[in-house]
């Protein structure tokens, strides 16, 4: 497909969802279809045809804009809906009991802002909560996850390669999926298109290891002893009742 049909089979895919709502997946779609739109611009010799893909690029660029601000007010946090404190070597603390109730049927996009994935228990914690998500948002449509590149040069592809095994997941159970590097990346966020945003200060990672190995825990969270950490959990004016 050359670059331009596939800009266009993009941008077709980001008005939709934009007018649907999903402004995370609109988001990403502009980005990347405005870039290969420029892209094959740049190109072209007829100087005439450049101006008129100019003018639409200007158009999906003023969208793609208007878009971003509106991701951004979503970001922003409003009311403390939920506040808690969990000790050291705490209990009772699985991703369902202590967010599961904000992941409901309204949530059609989730954000994940986690620094930290490159060590197999952060793959299978960023499982877990996709578990629960598949399980309590069934019209979840779209999954943005921004994290850092994994700097590891004995696997530099190990990272790539286990998130897309998860990318590829999803999108068999039709889940759009984007995965962003930003190394410069050291909040973290759980964004929910239903209006809530879960402020985690260890972000996924907040679970000891089992000691030992075979032990209760292993496999049911709820029973694994838990690093302090706090929890905030955020509603903006777009929140669902």
């Amino acid at each position: 497909m050359s670059n331009a049909m596939h800009a266009k089979e993009l941008l077709i895919r980001a008005v939709e969802c934009d007018q649907s709502g999903r402004i995370l997946e609109a988001q990403t779609l502009y980005t990347d279809g405005i870039a290969e739109l420029m892209s094959f611009v740049n190109g072209e010799p007829d100087e005439a045809k450049r101006k008129v893909f100019l003018t639409r690029i200007k158009e999906y660029m003023d969208r793609a804009d208007a878009i971003k601000a509106r991701v951004n007010g979503k970001l922003m946090l409003g009311e403390v809906v939920s506040h808690v404190s969990i000790e050291e070597n705490d209990t009772g603390y699985d991703y369902e009991q202590v967010f599961g109730q904000y992941m409901d049927q309204h949530t059609i996009e989730i954000l994940l802002e986690e620094p930290y994935i490159t060590q197999n228990y952060q793959y299978q914690n960023l499982v877990r909560f996709l578990e629960l998500a598949i399980t309590n948002c069934p019209n979840l449509k779209y999954f943005r996850l921004i994290t850092k590149e994994a700097q590891d040069p004995k696997y530099p592809d190990q990272q790539k390669t286990n998130l897309g095994q998860i990318r590829a997941d999803l999108e068999r159970r039709n889940i759009a999926v984007s995965i962003k590097y930003e190394d410069s990346l050291h909040d973290r966020k759980i964004y929910l298109s239903n209006g809530f945003i879960i402020k985690i200060g260890r972000g996924l990672h907040f679970y000891k290891a089992p000691n030992p190995m075979y032990s209760i825990g292993l496999v049911n969270y709820k029973f694994r002893k838990c690093l302090q950490t706090d929890v905030d959990i955020w509603r903006n004016g777009s929140a669902k009742p």
